[in-house]
């Protein structure tokens, strides 16, 4: 009988990581291809992006270097090893996009709270991955 209960148990907790992962993997593509194009729009020089960051007051390289990093954070987001940290980052520039929009620039940060939401919940759900990374680097340099 506690075999019986015990293989349903680890049957019942792969059945759930599985669902997980495909969550986190849906979630992942989602707010890759969300970073990608807001970030291809600051660096191509978008007129509304030109526009929003005049307004910020920081000049343009804050605009180039807000969407070098969604752009790389993007890319980074879809690769395993990486997608934690990324996620990570991620979060920490849509901290940053949702302080100025409360306290520069006005507007809704509504986008960028559903992204933080998202990039939260990434790096939670891959935390192991970032642990795994940086316990690898930890070796690397003590090798």
């Amino acid at each position: 009988m506690a075999q019986v209960l015990t293989e349903s148990t680890q049957s019942s907790s792969r059945s759930t990581g599985k669902i997980i992962n495909v969550t986190l993997w849906v979630l992942q593509i989602a707010a890759a291809g969300m970073f990608l194009m807001v970030g291809f729009l600051k660096l191509s020089g978008n007129a509304q992006m030109v526009g929003l960051f005049e307004a910020i007051g920081l000049g343009q390289w804050f605009r180039y270097l807000t969407g070098a990093l969604e752009v790389a954070g993007a890319f980074l987001l879809i690769i395993p090893r990486t997608s934690a940290l990324s996620a990570l980052m991620l979060a920490g520039v849509m901290v940053g996009a949702i302080i100025t929009h409360l306290f520069v620039v006005g507007g809704s940060p509504l986008g960028a709270i559903i992204l933080l939401v998202v990039t939260t919940a990434v790096a939670w759900g891959r935390r192991q991955r970032t642990r795994n990374l940086l316990a690898g680097l930890r070796q690397a340099r003590d090798w």
